[in-house]
């Protein structure tokens, strides 16, 4: 089961992943759980401290969601990449495509100035 635990801090939404994976086992509990969040012009930010590993499917799902996104005049930023996640997002130039953060303090800020 995949959960996106999800609060609001200065009128950005915080959506805390809790998986250990993204993969292609999960990507469409993923994609459901996060569906919610994706209202119009919505401010996201995508913490993925407790996901250990990412694969493809993975990345292909947060691509589609950061489209969404952009769709309807919103944005996604991530933040709390594992090491690996991050090795994997520089690898194919992910970090190109998403801002990424150390926290989501610093995500959320990132909005306001």
């Amino acid at each position: 089961m995949m959960q996106v635990l999800s609060s609001e801090k200065e009128g950005v939404l915080v959506g805390k992943v809790d998986a250990k994976a993204l993969d292609a086992s999960n990507v469409k509990a993923f994609k459901d759980a996060i569906k919610p969040l994706l209202t119009q012009g919505a401010k996201l930010v995508l913490d993925l401290s407790r996901v250990e590993f990412i694969d493809s499917s993975g990345l292909g799902a947060l691509v589609s969601c950061l489209r969404q996104a952009h769709a309807d005049g919103g944005e996604i930023k991530l933040s709390g990449l594992s090491k690996p996640a991050r090795a994997l997002f520089e690898l194919v130039r992910m970090h190109r495509v998403f801002e990424v953060f150390n926290n989501s303090d610093e995500a959320v800020l990132s909005y306001s100035s």
